[in-house]
């Protein structure tokens, strides 16, 4: 087949989007080849991968696991080292909440190719990493499948775009009343209609913090104004977001959803793959795509995200830390569904901002959300 062969890291190689990488790469071994590999705390998976992919770096979190790992065979690293090492051309940053930027500032600095599939790297610091990325030469390429979708679109196109859309599918609670929405089960805000994704990315789809998120990702990566980026509602998720020009033209990208094309994609840029493992569209099933606008009261994450977004400084810091911290507090079910929007919505309310903020005043920021969470749900009624 030919062509170049990318030395890829994969940051978080054991979560949801780190093993949907590899799975790219072990249908197209003549083009990518794991240089590194990083993972929190799946031992038992990282030890599949390494012996799998022979990676020359790895990182575990668990200090006492290193030398049974390594064993003479592989170098351990930190994520940030192997983000910036020599060796490494592309790093696919999987990691989930804030343990994404700092490697994600380390690759951005040594001018790698970025697949950026952690949304709270941007989120929390997005000034300084497009900053960073522009200053070393670095691309920044979105995993995420809307925001890949729009980078799409936008290809060849001479002139920026009017508006952005970004598509949602609704998640399992579309229209479901407040009520509804109060007695909300774990196992129900897991059970995701469209995607394969991890449990925290789920829940926030599930709440639509996840979509207000990844409106200020947009604003980062697009360089567009808050009022330019749009939300819809879209259930059968064909449709992974949409871009309007001034000629009041619309391009859209399409898709099975299947995480996997826009990994691919972000992978193997400029080019496009074949790869049989990848699922199509059979449009002779496909009989509707309907779209509706977001309930902003029914769910007030996105109301809350983008809010955040808009103020900028270190109030969306604020609001990763913050939902972080509420959707762990969901999954040990110490707090009720809707209880993850009064958390947080009470977090960037008792906020005193950061102007200008440098990278340690938004981890300040961040770092003061989550000890502010915690504090109120352990009150008798913090809300």
């Amino acid at each position: 087949m030919g062509g170049i062969v990318k030395q890829l890291a994969v940051l978080g190689s054991t979560g949801s989007i780190g093993q949907q990488t590899l799975q790219v790469v072990r249908a197209l071994p003549d083009r990518f080849h794991i240089v590194g590999l990083a993972a929190g705390k799946n031992l038992e998976l990282l030890t599949k991968q390494v012996n799998e992919f022979r990676p020359r770096f790895i990182y575990y979190q668990d200090r006492e696991t290193r030398v049974r790992l390594t064993n003479g065979e592989y170098e351990f690293l930190s994520p940030e080292d192997i983000a910036r090492h020599p060796q490494v051309d592309t790093v696919v940053i999987a990691t989930p909440g804030k343990s994404g930027l700092s490697p994600t500032l380390a690759a951005v600095k040594a001018g790698k190719r970025v697949a950026l599939a952690n949304k709270e790297s941007l989120v929390m610091a997005g000034e300084i990493i497009t900053d960073e990325a522009n200053l070393n030469g670095a691309q920044i390429l979105p995993i995420d499948s809307e925001h890949s979708a729009i980078w799409q679109c936008l290809r060849g196109e001479m002139q920026p775009p009017v508006q952005i859309m970004l598509t949602a599918s609704g998640g399992p609670f579309l229209h479901y009343s407040p009520a509804q929405l109060n007695k909300v089960t774990i196992d129900q805000a897991l059970k995701h209609p469209s995607w394969q994704m991890g449990r925290k990315v789920t829940i926030d789809s599930a709440t639509l913090m996840n979509k207000g998120l990844e409106v200020i990702e947009a604003h980062w990566l697009f360089n567009l104004p808050f009022e330019d980026i749009k939300v819809l509602i879209h259930p059968q998720s064909i449709i992974h977001s949409m871009v309007e020009f001034a000629d009041g033209s619309t391009k859209a990208q399409l898709g099975y959803p299947d995480m996997r094309l826009p990994i691919q994609y972000a992978l193997s840029y400029p080019e496009r793959l074949a790869n049989p493992q990848l699922p199509r569209l059979d449009w002779s099933r496909i009989n509707s795509l309907t779209f509706e606008s977001p309930d902003l009261d029914t769910f007030p994450c996105l109301r809350l995200a983008i809010e955040a977004g808009r103020k900028g400084e270190t109030y969306p810091a604020v609001l990763g830390g913050a939902d972080e911290v509420a959707v762990e507090l969901f999954l040990s079910q110490r707090i009720k569904f809707t209880d993850i929007a009064h958390l947080v919505e009470q977090a960037l309310e008792q906020h005193q901002v950061i102007a200008y903020p440098n990278l340690e005043g938004i981890l300040a920021a961040d770092a003061w959300a989550r000890r502010k969470v915690t504090e109120l749900a352990t009150g008798d009624n913090p809300w």
